[in-house]
């Protein structure tokens, strides 16, 4: 079965190419979630219409990214948490921890854009990749810092 993709598919294609199915997977998951249409002519016009639209939104979005990623790859987070002598914390410093921080400085990101592996457990300075766009990324400064009881 050949569709023209609305969508972009992992593994499959980009919106507004023509791929070669099974007939199930086409019928059965693409069709009915309105992710790819027949080929017709008709469709093909449709298709062409929404790709260049997507275009242009993609190269809107993609220079706000650029911008906000000039501003993060100079923003600093301090977060300050209980910690050991040995500088471990008791805890850890999560993505949403991070998305906290940003919020406070001004910036509103989904913490899911935050590509932490794994939690932050030490004392120290960290830098954290942030994706904001498929081809933006960029790196905020994360420092823990410990509690002080007065």
């Amino acid at each position: 079965m050949e569709l023209i993709l609305r969508e972009d598919i992992p593994h499959l294609g980009r919106r507004g190419d023509v791929v070669r199915v099974s007939d199930g997977y086409g019928r059965n998951y693409l069709l009915p979630r309105k992710l790819a249409v027949a080929v017709t002519e008709g469709n093909r016009k449709v298709v062409e219409q929404e790709k260049s639209a997507a275009l242009r939104r993609e190269v809107h979005e993609k220079s706000e990214a650029e911008q906000l990623a000039g501003m993060l790859n100079n923003a600093t987070v301090s977060v300050t948490r209980k910690a050991g002598e040995t500088g471990a914390l008791f805890g850890s410093v999560t993505s949403m921890d991070i998305a906290e921080g940003l919020a406070k400085l001004g910036f509103q990101l989904d913490r899911r854009k935050i590509l932490l592996e794994n939690p932050l457990k030490q004392l120290g300075e960290y830098q954290i990749p942030v994706r904001l766009h498929r081809d933006v990324t960029a790196s905020v400064t994360i420092q823990i810092v410990p509690e002080t009881s007065d």
